[in-house]
């Protein structure tokens, strides 16, 4: 089932049919040779209505998405950038360090990675080969820049990873005779990436000041004769950074819950966007259109996932992949590296999406049966999906640069440029094997 899905949507088509389409060829030949009661498939309802309809977590998707495309759509990124670039250009890969800089700020307030690409692309990379900048650098900064919606909160990666999780946390507790186990939410993923995600955003930041002082051709300084006054850049700065602190802060604090958080956020959005002058008709139309696209694609992704992991486990594959876990030697660390390893190669043909809504409900519940720690295991995946933005040849960063970017770069270099960005991820990702409470510690001290 799962190499005919890969090799369909290699195909070009959509993901959701795909799922689906494929789980009901299966369910159809297997009823057929007598390997499966099709009168399975009328569970499908139930897992759509108590596992989709009643799911409030759910509803924080479409108010992330709508804050974050709002927040693209009131120029605030472009002021932010033109201050920043401004007032870091006399440093050695000053303008590659702002780029970051507002990464950081807008993957904290977005959580869209399209629209950080596309936005940085737009606004940095002319600038940055202007100056002189290696292409390869720039392009893989701005994509790596990007991802960082993945991994920082309030991500809807996070969001669909975290609901999936609970999920699967809930089927190991309950396969173990545990009715009372402490839940697993979002807000637990949210405050167990902040850390991890600092800490990618440090290696980025390192990485480029190495670069900058090793090879300053390769990302030069720049004599800037504008400059910044510190009120200057603390008022570009300011919004977003109180936007975090509203949605964040409520969410730490225990004042909301991620999805109550989504909609203080989108209001709020609204609001930045009307002190910018950029709230009219159009602008709301766009953002709403946008928004319903985004979401709809999510949830139709969802439910097609939902009937292909219906048939997968009637087919008993996942007993199968908990016999394999089991087998295997090495017991957990080897159980846990296969699945990495799995998700890292899906990431080069599929989306974080597919992988989150068709991988994780077959591997979670077996991993978190052994006795994972599932905020561990969660941050481990969410850095783990963040590399398929940027590995070739489907990462989808590539393509959102690539459509933006001048034709004068190629894309051999876009792809040069992400693999160094790729091994600090990887990097990353071992660290968090190494000390696993890079990601429990901070949720432990809060109590989310």
């Amino acid at each position: 089932m799962f190499f005919v899905v890969c090799g369909v949507l290699m195909l070009g088509y959509p993901v959701a049919f795909t799922l689906a389409g494929t789980a009901l060829l299966f369910a159809a030949v297997a009823s057929l040779l007598g390997e499966l009661d099709i009168q399975l498939l009328l569970l499908y309802p139930d897992r759509i209505y108590n596992g989709t309809l009643t799911n409030t977590t759910l509803i924080a998707v479409p108010l992330f998405v709508f804050m974050g495309v709002m927040l693209e759509k009131s120029k605030i990124a472009e002021q932010l950038l033109e201050k920043m670039g401004h007032a870091c250009a006399r440093l050695p890969a000053g303008l590659g360090l702002a780029v970051i800089v507002v990464g950081v700020l807008m993957a904290a307030s977005t959580g869209i990675v399209g629209a950080t690409v596309v936005t940085m692309g737009l606004m940095s990379l002319p600038t940055m080969l202007k100056r002189g900048y290696d292409p390869a650098l720039a392009a893989g900064t701005i994509c790596a820049t990007g991802t960082l919606g993945q991994i920082i909160p309030p991500s809807i990666a996070l969001v669909l990873l975290g609901d999936v999780l609970s999920s699967a946390y809930q089927q190991a507790q309950l396969a173990q005779g545990v009715f009372n186990a402490k839940p697993v939410s979002v807000g637990d993923l949210f405050v167990g990436a902040l850390l991890p995600g600092l800490l990618l955003v440090l290696l980025y930041l390192v990485y480029l000041m190495v670069v900058g002082r090793s090879r300053p051709a390769a990302a030069p300084a720049f004599c800037d004769e504008h400059r910044v006054s510190a009120r200057e850049l603390l008022i570009g700065i300011l919004p977003p950074i109180l936007l975090i602190v509203l949605v964040l802060g409520s969410i730490i604090g225990g004042i909301a819950t991620p999805t109550e958080a989504a909609g203080v956020g989108a209001v709020a959005a609204i609001g930045l966007a009307a002190l910018h002058r950029q709230l009219n008709i159009e602008t709301l139309r766009a953002v709403v259109l946008s928004t319903t696209q985004v979401t709809a694609m999510v949830f139709a992704i969802l439910l097609g996932a939902s009937l292909f992991s219906l048939v997968f486990q009637g087919l008993g594959g996942d007993t199968l992949v908990q016999g394999l876990f089991e087998d295997l030697p090495g017991g957990r660390a080897s159980a846990v590296l296969l699945v990495m390893l799995a998700i890292f190669l899906l990431g080069f043909i599929l989306d974080f999406i597919e992988i989150t809504f068709v991988v994780i409900p077959i591997v979670g519940p077996v991993l978190l049966a052994m006795g994972i720690d599932p905020i561990w295991l969660g941050i481990m995946i969410a850095i783990n999906l963040q590399t398929s933005f940027l590995t070739p040849p489907f990462g989808f960063a590539l393509f959102y640069l690539r459509g933006v970017a001048p034709a004068s770069l190629p894309t051999s270099a876009i792809y040069r440029g992400v693999m160094p960005f790729i091994g600090l991820q990887l990097l990353l990702l071992l660290l968090l094997a190494l000390w696993p409470e890079l990601a429990t510690w901070l949720p432990s001290r809060l109590h989310i």
